[in-house]
């Protein structure tokens, strides 16, 4: 969805940074997609570092207003999927085995650094950004969220508390970063087919269950995603503060 998204404001002329953490074997298969917004005559900056830590974001921050001098940010798409997907307690048949060893359940650590990482991080990031003046003052955050903010899937406790917590810090950001002109938004996108979902136990009935339901008969794409975040960066949309906002065609009233 991150990139996605990136390729469509590229699109539009819109200058990009993509931070991402992505090991060399997969540059080969990353870099083609950061060509395509190379070929929109873009300025991009692509920084392959830790974002979720304190040291790298700061790090990554330094290294960005070197770039951009006194340019300023005027969208922020927080779009990090990195969590823990163990069970909160084990199958039947786990449990008839009797064998720990085969199971680890959900655990404190696990709790905090998922929430950590997919759910206040976003606020860390709008305040380092902010108290570095590198912000516009009608700067557009946005996170994304899920389904799982609400339903209980197998796996998905630690994510899902990570989702109702970023949902809860864009109000935050929303409230007392809208006096400086900042607005914080959230999206909550359909079942997509990404390789994050592919990680969820049992993705596959999800999939199948997203598309029997969806009133326009199919899942949500990375490009739904991207247009919808389009959409919120124009000057149009700047009386839209502390919104979630569904793309999914209609996939969560059905």
């Amino acid at each position: 969805m991150g990139l996605a998204t990136a390729q469509k404001l590229a699109g539009s002329g819109q200058n990009i940074i993509i931070v991402h953490r992505d090991r060399r074997s997969a540059m080969k298969r990353i870099e083609p997609e950061f060509d395509k917004i190379r070929d929109t005559g873009v300025k991009f900056i692509a920084i392959n570092q830790n974002a979720l830590s304190d040291d790298g974001r700061q790090s990554i921050l330094c290294d960005i207003a070197d770039q951009i001098g006194s340019s300023q940010i005027d969208t922020v798409l927080h779009s990090i999927a990195l969590g823990n997907l163990r069970r909160a307690a084990p199958t039947k048949e786990q449990f008839k085995d009797q064998d720990n060893s085969q199971y680890q359940l959900l655990g404190s650590e696990d709790f905090s650094q998922t929430i950590a990482y997919m759910g206040f991080n976003l606020l860390l990031w709008v305040q380092d950004l902010f108290g570095r003046n590198m912000l516009h003052d009608d700067c557009r955050v946005i996170g994304l969220t899920s389904e799982g903010n609400t339903k209980a899937w197998d796996g998905y406790a630690a994510v899902s508390a990570a989702k109702c917590t970023l949902e809860s810090i864009s109000r935050t950001i929303a409230k007392e970063f809208g006096p400086h002109g900042i607005k914080c938004n959230i999206i909550q996108a359909g079942i997509t087919d990404t390789p994050a979902l592919r990680l969820i136990p049992g993705h596959e009935a999800m999939v199948d269950s997203a598309v029997a339901r969806n009133p326009l008969g199919r899942l949500t794409t990375p490009e739904d995603v991207a247009n919808a975040v389009f959409l919120l960066t124009r000057p149009e949309a700047s009386w839209i503060n502390g919104a979630l906002l569904h793309v999914d065609g209609g996939e969560h009233i059905s």
